[in-house]
C-alpha cells in the first residue's frame, strides 16, 4: 500500500474513531446548550490547553507513524480537523446545528466536541486494528503521568457538562464526598497496580504497592482533581460557588476522571516507534 493510501485509510479510521469516542457528547443536550452560555475566552483557553495534549498523544498513538515534534503537531491538527468535520456532520444530522443559526454558536458547538473527537481520532488506529508500527513502551515517569492526564480529561469531559454531575454534588453530604474521594484514589491505585502497568519494578527493598501509590496514584489523583477543576471553570460551573460546594463538584467529577486515568495506559498501549 502506498504512503498516501495508508494515510487516507488512517484518516478514515480517525473519522470513525472521532464519531465513536465523542458520541456521548454529540447526544448530550447540555453540551448543545453550552454553546449559548460558555465564555468564548474560556473556550479558547480550553482549546489551547488541549492542543499540546493532543500533540503528546500523537507521540503515543495517532493514525500514522511519526518521526518528531513536527509530525506529531501536524497529526494533532489533522485529528482536530477530522473531529471537527465529524462533529459538524453528526450535529447537522441530529438537528443540533442548522442553516440560519448564529455562526459563533455553530462554531462553539463544533469546538466543544472537537477535543474528545480528536482524542478518539488519535486512538482509532490502536482501537480499530490499524497496522502502524509500534516501538517499545515509554517507561518514563512523565510519560505515564501525561497519559493519565489525557485519560482523565477524556472521561471527565463526557460527564462534566451534564446536570446530573451537579445534582450528585448537591445531594451528597461532606462525609460522602470524603468517602468518594478515598474510593476514587483506591480505584485508581487498583487499576495501576493490578492492570499490567509498566511501573511495578521498584528499587531494592521497596514494595511495589507503596511505590505505585506514592509515585503514581497520589500524583494521578491530583491530576484528576486539577483536570476536573479546569473543566468546571471552562463550563462556568465555578462561578458564584463557595469553596465547600466547589470541592464537592471536583470530588464528584474526579471519580470518572480517575477511571479514565487508571485505564489510559492500557488503552493507549505502547509508544510508536
Amino acid at each position: 500500500m502506498s504512503a498516501s493510501a495508508a494515510y487516507a485509510e488512517g484518516l478514515g479510521r480517525a473519522f470513525v474513531g472521532a464519531a465513536l469516542f465523542a458520541l456521548p457528547l454529540f447526544m448530550t443536550m447540555e453540551m448543545w446548550q453550552l454553546a449559548f452560555t460558555v465564555d468564548r475566552l474560556r473556550l479558547c483557553t480550553f482549546l489551547l490547553v488541549a492542543l499540546p495534549l493532543l500533540v503528546g498523544l500523537s507521540h503515543f498513538a495517532g493514525f500514522e507513524r511519526t518521526f518528531g515534534l513536527l509530525d506529531d503537531t501536524l497529526d494533532a491538527f489533522a485529528a482536530i480537523a477530522v473531529s471537527s468535520v465529524a462533529g459538524a456532520v453528526i450535529l447537522l444530522l441530529f438537528g443540533a446545528i442548522a442553516p440560519g443559526q448564529p455562526a459563533d454558536e455553530i462554531a462553539a458547538r463544533i469546538a466543544l466536541v472537537s477535543v474528545p473527537g480528536a482524542i478518539g481520532a488519535l486512538l482509532a488506529d490502536k482501537q480499530l486494528g490499524g497496522d502502524a508500527r509500534r516501538g517499545e513502551p515509554d517507561r518514563t515517569y512523565g510519560a505515564r503521568l501525561f497519559l493519565m492526564s489525557v485519560g482523565a480529561l477524556f472521561v471527565a469531559l463526557n460527564v462534566a457538562p451534564t446536570e446530573e454531575m451537579i445534582f450528585i454534588a448537591f445531594q451528597i453530604a461532606p462525609w460522602q464526598a470524603a468517602t468518594l474521594a478515598v474510593m476514587s484514589l483506591a480505584v485508581l491505585h487498583a487499576l495501576l497496580f493490578w492492570v499490567d502497568f509498566p511501573g511495578r519494578e521498584t528499587r531494592r527493598g521497596e514494595h511495589p504497592f507503596w511505590s505505585i501509590l506514592l509515585r503514581y496514584s497520589l500524583a494521578g489523583y491530583a491530576l484528576c482533581a486539577g483536570v476536573s477543576l479546569f473543566l468546571l471553570w471552562t463550563f462556568g460551573r465555578t462561578d458564584g460557588v463557595g469553596v465547600g460546594e466547589l470541592t464537592e463538584f471536583v470530588v464528584v467529577l474526579a471519580f470518572p476522571a480517575a477511571l479514565g486515568a487508571g485505564l489510559a495506559h492500557m488503552v493507549v498501549g505502547e509508544q510508536r516507534g
